[in-house]
C-alpha cells in the first residue's frame, strides 16, 4: 500500500534549470519520500510551478523542513510554502437562501470526502439556521444593509481571526464583498456562480437563459477579488440541456452543477493543488 503524504510543498519561481533536481535532493536528504510530483513551466510568463507531496520520518514538522530547505529556496529564489496535510483546514461557509451548495458541502464534510473543519456558517438570512444547529455548527445571522455593510464586514473579519479560519466558501452568498475585505482575504475566499455571466446578469438568469434557448448550463468556481466574479478561475463544468427542458429543469441542473463544481474547487484548494498565476491558476490534478 502506498504511504499517504504528510506534507505538500508548493513552489513558484522564475523558470531555471536545476530546480527539480535541487528540490528532490533536499527532500531525500531529509529522509523524506516523494509520494507525488507535478510541475509546469509557463512559456508565456517564464514562470515555473511545482507541487510535491511528501511523506516524512517520525517527528518531521514544517519547521524542520523549512530549516533544511531554506538554502535551496534562497539559491533558486523560490516562492514556496510547505503545508501539513495532517491538519485540516478551518473553513467558514457563507450562504444566503439557496442551500444546495451548503447542503452538499456539509454532506461531503460529514463523510470525510472534504476533510475540513467547518468553524461556522454565516448568513444574511435565517433560512439555514436549523440546518446548522442540526450539524452542531455555530450559526451567525448577519443581515446586510447599505448602512451596516462595513460594520458587519468588520465583525465577520474579527470572527475569521478569532476562529483561525483558513478558507471562506461563498456557497451562493448573494452579497458583494467590499473591495477592502477582498484585499484583506485575498486567496482565502472561493465563490461559485452560474456560467451565464456576463450574458445574463441580475435576477432570474435561468429564466432569461431559457427564453434565449440556451443548450447548456454551467458553473464557475473562482477566487474572490475586488473585480466582481472575475477572480482567478479554479474549475468549471457544464450540463447539456435541450428544447424539452423547462425552466425548472434548467434550475435543477444548474444547482447540481454548481454544487459539484464548488465541491471540486474546495477539494483542490484544501489539497493544495491550486497555484495563482497572475489572473489565472495552475491546477495540479
Amino acid at each position: 500500500m502506498t504511504k499517504r503524504a504528510d506534507f505538500v510543498l508548493l513552489i513558484a519561481s522564475e523558470d531555471r534549470k536545476g530546480i527539480v533536481a535541487a528540490v528532490a535532493n533536499s527532500i531525500v536528504s531529509q529522509d523524506c519520500n516523494i509520494i507525488e510530483s507535478a510541475q509546469f513551466g509557463d512559456d508565456s510568463t517564464h514562470r515555473f510551478f511545482m507541487r510535491v507531496a511528501i511523506s516524512g520520518p517520525e517527528g518531521m514538522t514544517t519547521e524542520h523542513f523549512t530549516e533544511a530547505f531554506n538554502p535551496v529556496a534562497t539559491a533558486f529564489r523560490l516562492d514556496w510554502q510547505i503545508h501539513d496535510l495532517r491538519k485540516k483546514l478551518r473553513v467558514m461557509i457563507m450562504v444566503s437562501q439557496g442551500g444546495h451548495c451548503l447542503n452538499d458541502l456539509l454532506y461531503r464534510t460529514s463523510t470525510n470526502r472534504l476533510p475540513m473543519d467547518v468553524t461556522s456558517i454565516v448568513s444574511n438570512h435565517l433560512t439555514w439556521q436549523r440546518r446548522a444547529e442540526h450539524e452542531g455548527i455555530p450559526f451567525h445571522h448577519m443581515p446586510i444593509t447599505p448602512e451596516n455593510k462595513l460594520e458587519q464586514e468588520a465583525k465577520m473579519l474579527a470572527m475569521v481571526e478569532e476562529q483561525k479560519v483558513d478558507l471562506i466558501i461563498l456557497a451562493r452568498y448573494m452579497q458583494v464583498l467590499s473591495d477592502q475585505l477582498c484585499r484583506k482575504l485575498d486567496g482565502r475566499v472561493i465563490n461559485i456562480h452560474h456560467s451565464f455571466l456576463p450574458g445574463f446578469k441580475g435576477a432570474k438568469p435561468y429564466h432569461r437563459a431559457y427564453d434565449r434557448g440556451v443548450k447548456m448550463v454551467g458553473a464557475t468556481a473562482h477566487y474572490v477579488t475586488a473585480d466582481l466574479d472575475e477572480g482567478p478561475i479554479i474549475t468549471q463544468d457544464v450540463s447539456i440541456v435541450d428544447h424539452s427542458d423547462t425552466v425548472e429543469d434548467l434550475i435543477a441542473q444548474g444547482q447540481d452543477t454548481e454544487s459539484r463544481v464548488l465541491a471540486r474547487a474546495v477539494k483542490l484548494h484544501i489539497e493544495h493543488r491550486v497555484m495563482r498565476n497572475g489572473n489565472r491558476t495552475v491546477v495540479f490534478k
